[in-house]
C-alpha cells in the first residue's frame, strides 16, 4: 500500500482538497485505484449540525454519514463511493479512544495522546486503506500546519513515516504564494510553513504552490532551495477558470510523473477521459441562467454539489450554467416578485428564515411556467405552495415553524421523539420508486433509483390524497408508497420536486437525470422567450 499525505499551510481554504482530489484523478487516469480519507481536526463527531456560515455545505455519504464537503470533490473527481469510515474526526477518534478505556483494553496504562491517541489515528487509516484493496490510500489533513487541534494527527503521519518504506509514502504540502505589491511571487510564507512542517519531524516531498499567476522558474528554485526538494516536487497551481482543469495543469507540470518516480510505481497508458470532459466544458458556446433562491447565497460553498451538478448538466445540455443568486429574505414582503432566470431552483435547508421568500420564489415559478427544481427543503416548500395557492389552504404550512393549520409538511414519525441533533435525521442512500409515464420516469428511465437524503421532515400521508385530487402528480415514492419522493405539477412544462438530494450523485461523466433535465428546460425556456 502506497500512502500519500496532503496538509496545508500559511492560511486555510487554499484547495487541499481539490488538491488531493486532482492528485487522485491523476492516478485513476493511469490506471491506478485510490481510496481517498479526509481528517478534520475539530471535535465534533461528524459536520451534520455545523452551521454552513463557517463550514460550507455538508456532505452525505451513501451510508448517511454528514461529512465535509471535500468528500464531495473526492467522490466527483475520483469516482469512488465514500463511507463515514473515510471521515476521521478528533471527536471519532477520541470517543474510540474512551470506549476503549472504559473498557479496560488499555490495561491500566495511563492514556494519552502519544502513543494511545496517535495509535488510533495510524490503525484507523491503516484499516480503511487495506480493507479498500486501492493501490494509494490518500489522506488529506483538514486545517494549518501549526494548529494545536491537528497536532496529533501530524504526530500519526511522523510515526507512520518512520514505519514505512521509503518508497511507500509521499507528503505534499499545499501553501501559498502571495504577489507583493510590484507583482513578484514571494516565498516566504512558504518557508516559514515548511520551518512549522520540520519541527514536527516532517519533510514535503512536493510542494504545491497556490498562486495568482504560474510560478516562475525563479521561483521555483528559490523554494527547491530552502525548502530541501527537488525543483521538479515545486508544483504550480495557479487559479483557473474551473477547478476540473486542476489534474490537467498538474499533468502539465509532470506532477503525475514525480509522483510515479517517488512511490515507485509502474507507468501505464493514460486515459483522456476526463481531458475529454474539460474540453466540452471549455467549448460551450451557449449560456443558460439558473437563480438559486436561499439563505446562505454569500456562502457560496454552501451550495457546492449544486453548482457542480448544474454544471454536469449542462455539460450534456450544450450550455454554459451562469448562477443568479438571490437571497430568499429580500423576496419577502414584496408586493411583485420577478426573478431574472432561466429557471429557478430553490434548494436545501432548515428553518422558518427565509422559507416565506423561496415560496414567493416557487409561485413566481408556478405562475409563469418557468422550468423549477426544488430540492429537499424547497421539494417542501413547493408542496406547501401548491396547497396555499392551487388547493386554497391559506394556512397550509410546515410543522417546522407551525402548530396548526394544513400541516401539509410534518415531522417523519421517527423522528418525533428524537432529542439528539447529530446524525440523528433520515439519512444516506434509499431505494425511490419512479412511477412510469410521468417527468421524473422519462429523466431516469427507470423505475428504481437510489438517491441520498437528508430530512426530518416530510410530506404528510394524511394530505397525500387532498394534493393529487387537485392536481399534483406524485411521481415518486419510497417505503411501500406511504413516503413522498418526487412531486411534479403536469400544468408546467418542467416543475419538479425530489424530497433527496441528486446533487450528491452526479458527477461530471455521470450527471444527475434530474439536473439534466432541468438544464436542458431552462435552455430550452431561453430559446423559446
Amino acid at each position: 500500500m502506497k500512502y500519500i499525505f496532503v496538509t496545508g499551510g500559511v492560511m486555510s481554504g487554499l484547495g487541499k482538497g481539490i488538491t488531493c482530489a486532482s492528485i487522485g484523478r491523476l492516478l485513476v487516469d493511469m490506471g491506478y485505484s485510490v481510496i481517498p480519507i479526509k481528517i478534520d481536526p475539530y471535535i465534533n463527531i461528524d459536520a451534520g449540525t455545523m452551521n454552513p456560515f463557517q463550514h460550507g455545505e455538508v456532505y452525505v455519504l451513501k451510508d448517511g454519514t454528514e461529512v465535509d464537503l471535500d468528500l464531495g470533490h473526492y467522490e466527483r473527481f475520483i469516482g469512488v463511493e465514500l463511507t463515514g469510515d473515510h471521515n476521521i474526526t478528533t471527536g471519532k477518534i477520541y470517543r474510540n479512544v474512551i470506549e476503549k478505556e472504559r473498557k479496560g483494553e488499555y490495561l491500566g496504562q495511563t492514556v494519552q495522546i502519544i502513543p494511545h491517541v496517535t495509535d488510533e489515528i495510524k490503525s484507523w487509516i491503516r484499516r480503511v486503506a487495506e480493507e479498500s484493496g486501492a493501490d494509494v490510500c490518500l489522506v488529506e489533513i483538514g486545517g494549518t500546519v501549526g494548529d494545536i487541534e491537528g497536532m496529533p494527527f501530524l504526530e500519526a503521519v511522523r510515526q507512520m513515516k518512520n514505519e514505512l518504506k521509503h518508497e511507500d509514502f509521499m507528503l505534499v504540502h499545499v501553501t501559498l504564494i502571495p504577489l507583493d505589491t510590484g507583482g513578484e511571487q514571494k516565498t516566504k510564507p512558504t518557508q516559514h510553513s515548511v520551518k512549522e512542517l520540520r519541527s514536527l519531524g516532517l519533510q514535503p516531498d512536493a510542494i504545491v504552490g497556490r498562486c495568482v499567476e504560474k510560478l516562475k522558474p525563479e521561483t521555483k528554485r528559490k523554494i527547491s532551495l530552502f525548502c530541501d526538494v527537488p525543483v521538479e516536487a515545486v508544483i504550480s497551481n495557479e487559479n483557473v477558470e474551473d477547478i476540473y482543469e486542476v489534474p490537467l495543469k498538474f499533468r502539465e507540470e509532470k506532477f503525475d510523473e514525480y509522483i510515479i518516480k517517488r512511490l515507485k510505481l509502474e507507468k501505464r497508458p493514460y486515459k483522456s477521459e476526463w481531458e475529454e470532459i474539460v474540453k466540452r466544458l471549455k467549448s460551450l458556446k451557449e449560456e443558460v441562467t439558473i437563480a438559486i433562491v436561499g439563505k446562505y447565497t454569500h456562502v457560496r460553498d454552501s451550495y457546492i454539489s449544486i453548482v457542480e451538478a448544474l454544471k454536469h448538466g449542462g455539460i450534456v445540455a450544450g450550455c454554459k450554467v451562469k448562477i443568479n443568486w438571490i437571497e430568499s429574505e429580500e423576496l419577502e414582503g414584496k408586493e411583485n416578485v420577478e426573478i431574472e432566470g432561466d429557471g429557478i431552483l430553490v434548494p436545501g435547508g432548515f428553518g422558518r428564515r427565509g422559507a416565506e421568500g423561496k415560496i414567493r420564489a416557487i409561485q413566481y415559478a408556478r405562475e409563469n411556467n418557468i422550468p423549477f427544481l426544488g430540492i429537499c427543503f424547497g421539494f417542501q416548500l413547493a408542496v406547501i405552495e401548491f396547497a396555499r395557492n392551487v388547493i386554497g389552504w391559506e394556512d397550509a404550512n410546515s410543522g417546522e415553524f407551525a402548530k396548526e393549520g394544513h400541516l401539509v409538511i410534518d415531522l417523519l414519525p421517527e423522528q418525533k421523539k428524537v432529542k439528539e441533533l447529530g446524525g440523528t435525521m433520515r439519512l444516506g442512500e434509499i431505494e425511490v420508486t419512479v412511477v412510469k409515464g410521468t417527468l421524473a420516469y422519462k429523466l431516469y428511465g427507470r423505475e428504481k433509483v437510489y438517491e441520498r437524503h437528508r430530512h426530518r421532515y416530510e410530506v404528510n400521508p394524511e394530505y397525500i390524497e387532498d394534493l393529487k385530487r387537485h392536481g399534483l402528480v406524485i411521481s415518486g415514492h419510497s417505503d411501500n408508497g406511504r413516503r413522498v419522493e418526487i412531486i411534479e405539477y403536469p400544468k408546467n412544462d418542467f416543475f419538479i420536486g425530489t424530497q433527496f438530494h441528486p446533487e450528491f450523485k452526479s458527477r461530471p461523466y455521470n450527471p444527475s437525470p434530474i439536473f439534466v433535465g432541468f438544464v436542458k428546460a431552462s435552455l430550452e425556456n431561453k430559446l423559446e422567450g
